[in-house]
């Protein structure tokens, strides 16, 4: 019996440790507080016209998604040509929001690698963010014409995901609408 026990331990450890791997997968869907309510309300500066002040509200109306993003951020550059792509398809606005940024960084960001935005957002301070429930650049947000959050994405999106997740949805408030 006692030849039998590092034997035990071994497996024991192997089957902890896959477990952990299967739930790592998953670190894109940690679940958002936010879904099924309203987005929190704020008001942030335009990025291109810090002087015009945009409040949620004025965002209502049709869906559309938010991308939390930065010039420092390496993964939003991975993300930055779905998120090209996906405006290309006109089929859902995309706000921006630069998220702890330097508006001249961000400015410089995005006339190199390409201006998807129908709207830029700057989150200066992250108040916002923290309001969203946002762990780390990028995270997005889709929502509905009416305000609420109905899906969410940590990390960098694909095409896979925009094709999947964020498409169905936009269509299928579009057929309900």
């Amino acid at each position: 019996m006692s030849r039998l026990l590092p034997l035990l331990g071994f497996l024991l450890l192997a089957a902890l440790l896959a477990v952990g791997l299967q739930r790592a997968d998953k670190k894109t869907e940690l679940p958002s507080p936010l879904l099924g309510k309203s987005v929190p309300a704020y008001t942030l500066p335009a990025l291109y016209e810090p002087e015009r002040q945009v409040r949620s509200t004025e965002l209502a109306g049709r869906p559309y998604l938010v991308n939390f993003w930065a010039s420092w951020c390496v993964t939003c550059r991975q993300e930055h040509p779905v998120i090209e792509a996906l405006a290309r398809t006109g089929q859902v606005d995309i706000i921006g929001f630069n998220f702890r940024d330097e508006p001249e960084d961000a400015k410089a960001w995005l006339a190199r690698w390409g201006d998807p935005y129908t709207l830029h957002l700057a989150d200066y301070d992250g108040r916002v963010s923290i309001d969203f429930g946002v762990y780390a650049a990028p995270e997005t947000f889709l929502i509905d014409p009416e305000g609420v959050v109905v899906f969410k994405h940590l990390g960098a999106l694909t095409a896979e995901i925009v094709a999947q997740e964020i498409l169905p949805r936009v269509a299928a408030m579009e057929t309900s609408g």
